[in-house]
């Protein structure tokens, strides 16, 4: 199909970005991925597409703070590929490569990406295993949200009227941390039935901090902190037992390409796999 009729604007800085997204018919075109397929099939038709790409400061990665602040144009190829990422912050470098296919990583950017919350896109997970950060901006100001604030439903956020998400905030992996991003992926789309991120530490053999993150599996990511309970103080012996609560009190998805019961089963496979690796790479 075609998209109905819109306009199109090319802010040349921030301010200018801000002051078209107050119009309630703007709508933020960062890497298209998304957005355009779904203009193409009429599910969004915005008055007018607001385009980023030309607005200075939304494409750097800089280190500030013992965090890492990424702005929300960064390439998914950018984060896959560039040193500090990989050195800094190796979960989200390793979620960037898994997503889509080379056309998709070159041209989806994390803020779309984050914006858009689709419940089987593949940041959910590891930015709530990294407890991320989202700084939102619009014509009365900046506000950071808590990952876990910024994603409440399926394609639900906490943007505001008016709001555009400017930067992600990750912590810098400290030594002795192990990570580790694992999907079962739809072969079509590359959409995650079911991804698991980890992130754990290890002090003297026994397991100091664990962050599990999980996407795919449910209408919305989350962080199973069952999991995390089980591992934490412990020597990691018994991964599969701790994996096995991963879905504990969880609504799984159930449609065309996984039953319900098969997501449940994905979700401890790769949950006991992500684990696993994290912990071998824990030094």
């Amino acid at each position: 199909m075609i998209a109905q009729n819109f306009a199109y604007a090319a802010p040349s800085n921030l301010a200018e970005a801000l002051k078209l997204l107050a119009d309630p018919g703007a709508k933020v075109l960062a890497g298209g991925m998304s957005l355009i397929p779904m203009m193409k099939l009429r599910l969004a038709a915005p008055e007018t597409l607001v385009d980023l790409r030309r607005v200075p400061g939304l494409n750097s990665i800089r280190e500030e703070g013992g965090r890492l602040r990424i702005g929300a144009m960064v390439t998914h190829y950018e984060l896959e590929s560039t040193p500090l990422v990989r050195a800094k912050c190796p979960l989200l470098a390793e979620a960037a490569a898994n997503i889509g296919d080379v056309q998709v990583r070159n041209m989806g950017t994390l803020g779309g990406s984050v914006a858009h919350a689709d419940p089987a896109a593949d940041y959910p997970a590891s930015l709530r295993a990294l407890e991320a950060t989202v700084t939102l901006a619009s014509a009365s100001g900046e506000r950071t949200v808590a990952i876990a604030d910024f994603l409440i439903d399926t394609f639900t956020t906490a943007l505001e009227p008016g709001e555009l998400v400017v930067e992600i905030g990750v912590p810098i992996e400290a030594s002795g941390t192990g990570v580790s991003y694992k999907k079962c992926l739809q072969p079509a789309s590359g959409f995650a039935l079911v991804g698991v991120a980890a992130r754990i530490a290890k002090t003297a053999g026994k397991i100091t901090l664990a962050r599990i993150g999980v996407t795919g599996l449910s209408g919305n990511s989350y962080r199973a902190t069952g999991v995390e309970r089980k591992l934490e103080g412990t020597t990691g012996a018994d991964i599969a037992s701790a994996a096995g609560g991963i879905a504990d009190g969880i609504d799984a998805n159930s449609d065309i390409h996984a039953s319900a019961d098969y997501r449940r089963h994905l979700a401890r496979v790769y949950a006991s796999r992500a684990i696993t690796e994290a912990l071998a790479r824990a030094q």
